[in-house]
């Protein structure tokens, strides 16, 4: 994956959930500033995603961790240790 499909995630989900940057920011706890997320958006900035980076944009952009994770090119955890909302199921 690429930073542009980081990008595009991130633009699309804030627009789904009609959140601002500065919104989206507060969601993630204080770990990305308001400017880095518009930076992510516009393509204009770099951020290094680590875990915790990619845990906190989860929370924000309301998606699993592992799909932050997989845009932004890091490993992905095992189904089986992946954590679901009540209304999924692991189907194997």
């Amino acid at each position: 994956m690429s930073h542009e499909d980081l990008q595009r995630l991130i633009w699309r989900r804030l627009f789904e959930l009609g959140l601002t940057a500065e919104e989206a920011s507060a969601r993630t706890l204080g770990v990305v500033s308001k400017e880095a997320v518009r930076g992510l958006v516009g393509g204009r900035t770099s951020v290094y995603v680590n875990d915790r980076v990619a845990r906190a944009l989860a929370r924000a952009l309301d998606v699993p961790e592992n799909r932050v994770r997989r845009t932004a090119g890091l490993p992905v955890e095992e189904a089986e240790s992946a954590r679901t909302g009540p209304h999924l199921r692991i189907v194997r």
